[in-house]
């Protein structure tokens, strides 16, 4: 189990702000690396090249406590804090950005969205197996025709002898395939629009749920992506989760945490693309000396760095408010999200171009952290739907 850290950065004076992570997740911080390095680190190009979801990785994971880490104690969980939880999914990203985002996934989206909606009854059922590793979660919003109108969504719930019946699919589901549980917005009355829309949790095995097509991608493709569709799949009243109508408003909360959680991982992606072109710029000679030595590659290093600590800085400002009980942190976990997922890009782009040919293939880690960097700006939200969010925010 990791160590966990039972209290934050502490105000050191009335008018000095302590930005410095505590010495226990300082601790937390080497713990997931060590891990990181050790259990994923030799398996990366072979589980990107086989397309292959480390489910063996699972159980090891669950060891350390990775898969409920905001979840309590009493719920199979770490019971860790949203500046931890960043801390552990940016470590992951820093080494395998797959590996983090099937954390994130199943951690932000699937079981949070039980944990924060559940009845008492769906926790224990849902959250202690999910939160102790033993089942995989998947969340499903995004359809073929709502992607960033998410609250256009098709895939219908009608009432029937003793629950619902379920019609629809959705795409793009982050262990579509591989997930004990699904949990799934559905609309329930057309008539209300997003306030009609519900919520549903359905479990593996249930007669008329069944996985799609696994998506090939560019890029994190050790992580599950894929189709799931309903067809007069029935699920009893208790299968709902959170009130009746209320799916999509939910779902837009459980995004809010999430979105921090990718901003995490677009902060330890770009610090791992970084590292992996400061180690490359050392080493590398061109008349007659280090290329690190010139301006040219100076910059580049010197600008990535200083945007992965602004990000790092707004990704942990969105999770400490989200530890000190804000109602919402939609404005900060948006612009944690776009500026994250941005200068990540960026980073991963210079590290190709300052490997220069050894950045195109795959004997060095750039060309991956390249491919992989791109979803960070499109999933749970494009850069330009973070920019809509803030926008709005800002002109209340």
């Amino acid at each position: 189990m990791l160590p966990i850290p039972r209290e934050g950065p502490q105000p050191i004076g009335a008018t000095t702000m302590d930005f410095r992570t505590s010495e226990q997740q300082e601790l937390l911080r080497r713990t997931v690396r060590e891990f990181a390095e050790a259990e994923i680190g030799p398996h990366v190009m072979a589980w990107d090249e086989a397309q292959h979801f480390p489910v063996e990785l699972v159980p090891r994971l669950a060891a350390l406590g990775l898969m409920g880490i905001q979840i309590p104690e009493e719920y199979g969980g770490a019971g860790m804090s949203a500046v931890d939880y960043c801390i552990c999914i940016e470590e992951l990203a820093r080494v395998d950005p797959s590996v983090a985002l099937m954390v994130a996934a199943h951690n932000g989206l699937c079981t949070s969205h039980i944990f924060m909606f559940g009845t008492e009854a769906q926790k224990r059922r849902y959250v202690q197996p999910l939160a102790r590793g033993e089942q995989i979660g998947a969340w499903g919003l995004t359809e073929p025709q709502a992607g960033s109108d998410a609250g256009a969504v098709q895939m219908r719930a009608v009432r029937g002898p003793g629950g619902w019946v379920l019609n629809g699919s959705k795409a793009f589901t982050t262990h579509g395939r591989a997930g004990h549980v699904v949990v799934a917005m559905a609309v329930t009355d057309r008539a209300a629009g997003r306030h009609g829309i519900s919520a549903f949790i359905i479990e593996r095995g249930t007669p008329g749920l069944t996985p799609g097509r696994k998506e090939n991608k560019l890029g994190m493709r050790a992580s599950d992506t894929s189709e799931v569709v309903f067809t007069d799949c029935v699920v009893g009243d208790g299968q709902r989760l959170g009130q009746e109508g209320e799916g999509f408003l939910n779902a837009m909360r459980v995004l809010d945490a999430g979105r921090i959680g990718i901003a995490a991982l677009s902060v330890g992606l770009a610090q791992g693309a970084h590292e992996a072109a400061l180690r490359y710029a050392k080493q590398r000679h061109q008349f007659g000396r280090a290329i690190a030595s010139y301006q040219a590659i100076q910059w580049k290093l010197a600008d990535d760095a200083t945007a992965i600590e602004a990000a790092r800085l707004l990704t942990y400002r969105a999770a400490a408010l989200q530890d000190d009980g804000a109602a919402r942190t939609t404005r900060e976990s948006a612009m944690a999200k776009l500026f994250a997922s941005e200068a990540a890009v960026r980073a991963a782009e210079n590290g190709v171009q300052i490997h220069g040919g050894y950045g195109f293939v795959k004997d060095y880690p750039a060309e991956k952290y390249f491919r992989d960097v791109k979803l960070t700006t499109i999933g749970e939200g494009t850069s330009e739907i973070q920019r809509l969010v803030i926008a709005r925010e800002i002109l209340i």
